[in-house]
């Protein structure tokens, strides 16, 4: 095990945009936890820009940044399709790693990480990071308390694509659920002209639209829709996530990024819903970082629930003033540390990561079948404890 006393040492291997705007200044904004070491980069010029840019010692051979700089870990931040092969490198060099999503294109490439990380006794997490935003902990809060019993079905209405919408998706019924088959329905439409937020670009555009239904064994059902342009166009402005439980039911509304929660239980007379108030508490009233997120919940016997922020300033005023989703990865990374300081596995880990992706690849197949269910691997084949078949109800908190 690490030694508590001194920070854990962080490489980041990779030089996409990510590296340089989120996981360096993570890494610096969770000091004393961890220290930003060294970067990797394939070419000597990204790699160069990416430590100036960073103030640390730049490589372009692994091995060579281990002798100099001694990592603890690796943050592995590459374009998605290189995410298996550049995963495997760091996990091969005896590096735990916070992988990218996906953590492969293919689960042949994530079974080489799994195995080959088990073969050293290195722990992986992957930075999936969208259970781990404020909102969505302070749901996962309310449906670990009991008040709304089982949930029977969930759903991803353009919550997040691929493997980000199937874990919200998932982490409503609770990821222990054992999924066992899937269907899809993927088709391509037209669409008038209109503007591009990522592209900047103007004219006509095509959409992928993706539908699925996953089946578990418990009897729950998960439902899942995207469509490629979600995240930049004026036609689908659409986002939400939604559960349906044994005793009340959840609703996010959303235009864009600006969602709205809509948590419900029941009145007392049984006859109406009884909608829950989420309260947001920053430093001030007049703004400042996130301290927690209260649950007013109208239940007499279990009045408030509350998500704290893990990442509040200690000090009044004098911290960093994280916006939801740097909430979410710094979550990741800390999910890995403390799994290396203190034994266990990470919250998430590999192979819940593993089955997000292979759930988006039997939609997929399921497609180019004519909609035929394609089932899934039995969970746990080569699994180690905390894989898929013995995973707890929900992911665990920050």
């Amino acid at each position: 095990m690490t030694n508590i006393a001194r920070p854990l040492r962080v490489a980041i291997v990779g030089t996409s945009a990510r590296s340089d705007y989120l996981y360096g200044p993570l890494v610096r904004g969770l000091a004393p936890e961890v220290d930003l070491v060294a970067v990797w980069g394939r070419s000597g010029e990204s790699a160069a820009r990416l430590g100036q840019s960073l103030g640390v010692p730049h490589f372009t051979d692994l091995a060579e940044l281990i002798r100099h700089t001694a990592p603890d870990l690796a943050v592995v931040s590459v374009a998605g399709e290189a995410n298996g092969e550049v995963g495997l490198m760091a996990v091969e060099h005896g590096l735990h790693a916070l992988l990218e999503t996906p953590i492969a294109p293919t689960l042949a490439q994530a079974d080489a990480i799994i195995a080959a990380a088990r073969e050293r006794g290195v722990k992986i997490e992957v930075a999936e990071q969208f259970h781990r935003r404020p909102m969505e902990q302070i749901k996962l809060r309310l449906l670990d308390s009991g008040l709304f019993g089982r949930v029977h079905s969930s759903f991803n209405d353009f919550a997040g694509h691929g493997y980000h919408g199937v874990s919200v998706m998932r982490s409503y019924l609770g990821f222990g659920a054992r999924p066992l088959r899937v269907s899809g329905s993927v088709h391509e439409y037209p669409l008038a002209a209109h503007w591009s937020l990522l592209n900047g670009t103007r004219g006509p555009r095509q959409e992928t639209q993706e539908h699925g239904m996953v089946e578990f064994a418990s009897g729950q059902v998960g439902l899942f829709h995207w469509t490629s342009v979600g995240y930049d166009s004026a036609l689908r402005w659409w986002r939400s996530g939604r559960f349906l439980a044994e005793r009340g039911m959840g609703l996010s509304v959303g235009v864009g990024l600006d969602v709205q929660e809509r948590l419900s239980l029941l009145t007392p007379d049984g006859e109406a819903p009884q909608f829950i108030t989420l309260d947001r508490r920053l430093e001030r009233n007049d703004g400042g970082a996130l301290r927690e997120i209260v649950a007013h919940t109208g239940d007499p016997g279990l009045p408030t629930v509350t998500w704290v922020n893990p990442f509040r300033p200690a000090r009044k005023g004098h911290g960093l003033q994280w916006h939801d989703d740097e909430i979410g990865v710094a979550g990741c990374l800390t999910s890995l540390v403390r799994a290396i300081r203190e034994g266990g596995e990470p919250s998430y880990g590999p192979w819940q990561a593993r089955l997000d992706q292979e759930i988006v690849l039997a939609m997929q197949e399921s497609a180019r079948r004519g909609g035929e269910p394609v089932a899934l691997e039995a969970p746990g084949i080569g699994a180690a404890p905390g894989g898929p078949a013995d995973a707890g109800a929900r992911p665990g908190a920050q």
